[in-house]
């Protein structure tokens, strides 16, 4: 199943910010909703901001149209207001897109855990991201990174706690 670009994708000046205020807002609102429907379906890792600029979200290679970089950093700047990205540098180089929050991913998580009565169970990350046992879930194949912040959330609510184990770490839930 490929991916359905809206209409704007389609349209030229999508890729120009426009300077009307008014204007602006309902573009990045629409850039907003592309990026994160982008990410859930392709399960973007994190990357960089130059990265980004050469990926079909950001590049309509048919139109040949490109966001400019500057017109990027917006769009991302504003995902993060929104509380759908998190930068990973302090220079804003790097950033997690996350269409689903951590909280929503840990409860993903921990509904998976408690309706297949593995509650007291420790699992490393590899297992929960890409073991066998959750081949078919959302959370099977998530980012390492989107991983710990799920686990963290969970941690927080006390039903879950992250640990060292040998060969990395992993999880006991509660």
């Amino acid at each position: 199943m490929s991916f359905a670009w809206p209409w704007q994708y389609s349209f030229p000046p999508f890729f120009t910010l426009q300077p009307n205020g008014e204007t602006r807002q309902k573009q990045l609102s629409a850039w907003c909703a592309l990026a994160l429907a982008y990410s859930q379906r392709h399960r973007l890792p994190a990357m960089t901001v130059r990265e980004a600029q050469d990926i079909p979200l950001f590049a309509n290679r048919r139109l040949q149209r490109k966001l400019p970089l500057e017109s990027i950093q917006v769009v991302l700047e504003e995902l993060r207001k929104n509380g759908n990205l998190e930068w990973l540098d302090k220079n804003k180089t790097s950033f997690l897109i996350m269409w689903r929050r951590p909280e929503e991913w840990g409860k993903l998580i921990y509904q998976w855990v408690s309706r297949n009565g593995l509650t007291n169970s420790v699992f490393t990350l590899y297992e929960l991201a890409s073991g066998d046992d959750t081949e078919g879930e959302e959370f099977h194949g998530l980012d390492e990174a989107m991983l710990l912040r799920a686990l963290q959330a969970l941690q927080q609510e006390h039903k879950a706690e992250i640990i060292t184990l040998d060969d990395g770490r992993g999880v006991k839930f509660f």
